[in-house]
């Protein structure tokens, strides 16, 4: 595999058409590792802080229906 700097030297040499192929699989592949990521946040406990915080606020009647 390059280095990102060959990655961003063969970018810049795909045509439109596969500049836009290579845009909507690279959206794909970092919504999947952002999901990925806050799944393993969750399995962690590290946003339980967030989650009980929500709660409260919910509970205390701080939070509006849009």
């Amino acid at each position: 595999m390059g280095s990102v700097n060959e990655i961003e030297q063969a970018v810049r040499l795909l045509s439109e058409a596969e500049l836009a192929m290579f845009r909507a699989w690279f959206a794909e592949f970092d919504a999947e590792a952002w999901d990925r990521r806050i799944e393993a946040d969750v399995r962690a406990g590290r946003l339980d802080a967030l989650a009980d915080e929500a709660l409260e606020d919910l509970r205390a009647g701080r939070c509006m229906e849009r």
